[in-house]
């Protein structure tokens, strides 16, 4: 057809439209959307929960916002992994009730791990009083309370510490086998609950006392000669010698058994977020 022939046609055509064909059910099946989404949410309950008190990855100091984010990448990678063991309830009651399930869970594993995150704070307070430094407060940068800068220098050097040995890998590996352990769907017990609480705390506490014991025996002797000091020689005036050697002497500990105690913590971190992965 010639140029001349095709305008005209073209003008009269007028503007064109679309027809959709329907299907052979005549409409698009989207039920399984809500599904797919209450199954992020019940996923996202759990892994937003562990990842908000991970040690490493859950501190305060961290945006919250990227704290959010990577639970949200989190949950989308594990949806797929759940999702032949995860069933969604048909009624409202029934999702409500495995949405408090597994926030619990979620919660439970982390505050454990948090319990026993909490050693360093625990053994820089002992290793303060040991020191004489208790008085010497500051803002601890995890939690917003006050409390002794030996125990503040210690949890942050234990944070770092955790990110540069990809401890907090293992973290998140425990994020995904707490599925295995605890499926989704069944009742949390209260007995193993409370065992694992206490379990936890009980392993924090020996974990700071193991931690500061070569503060503990240096304080042990160190006060031990300043009693047999003062017997000798009454006339001397003990607390003002005693304070700044104290202080000098706990330096010079601290400077040589920093390596070891940081390693100890490291390992025991570790084992204790093993227990999750298998």
């Amino acid at each position: 057809m010639s140029p001349s022939r095709l305008l005209p046609a073209l003008a009269g055509a007028g503007p064109r439209r679309t027809y959709w064909r329907k299907g052979a059910r005549g409409t698009m099946q989207i039920a399984i959307l809500p599904e797919i989404s209450a199954l992020f949410v019940l996923v996202f309950a759990r892994v937003g929960t562990l990842v908000m008190l991970m040690p490493g990855i859950g501190e305060r100091f961290i945006f919250s916002r990227a704290r959010l984010s990577l639970a949200f990448f989190i949950a989308l990678m594990i949806v797929p992994v759940v999702r032949p063991s995860l069933r969604v309830p048909g009624d409202v009651s029934g999702v409500v009730a495995l949405l408090v399930s597994e926030l619990l869970i979620g919660l439970v594993i982390g505050l454990c791990a948090r319990l026993v995150m909490a050693c360093l704070q625990t053994a820089g307070t002992l290793v303060a009083q040991t020191m004489g430094l208790g008085f010497a407060m500051t803002v601890d940068p995890t939690g917003g309370m006050q409390n002794p800068s030996i125990g503040n220098f210690l949890t942050m050097l234990g944070i770092t510490l955790i990110l540069t040995t990809d401890l907090h890998h293992i973290a998140i590996a425990a994020i995904h086998e707490s599925y295995r352990l605890l499926p989704p769907g069944g009742a949390v017990d209260l007995t193993d609950t409370m065992t694992l609480a206490i379990r936890s705390t009980a392993r924090g506490f020996a974990l700071a006392i193991q931690i500061s014991a070569p503060f503990l025996v240096f304080g042990l002797l160190f006060n031990l000669g300043l009693g047999v000091l003062a017997r000798m020689m009454p006339q001397l005036q003990v607390f003002f010698l005693a304070v700044p050697a104290s202080i000098m002497g706990g330096m010079l500990v601290l400077l040589v058994v920093i390596g070891v105690m940081m390693s100890v913590f490291i390992d025991d971190l570790g084992a204790f977020l093993r227990q999750f992965t298998g």
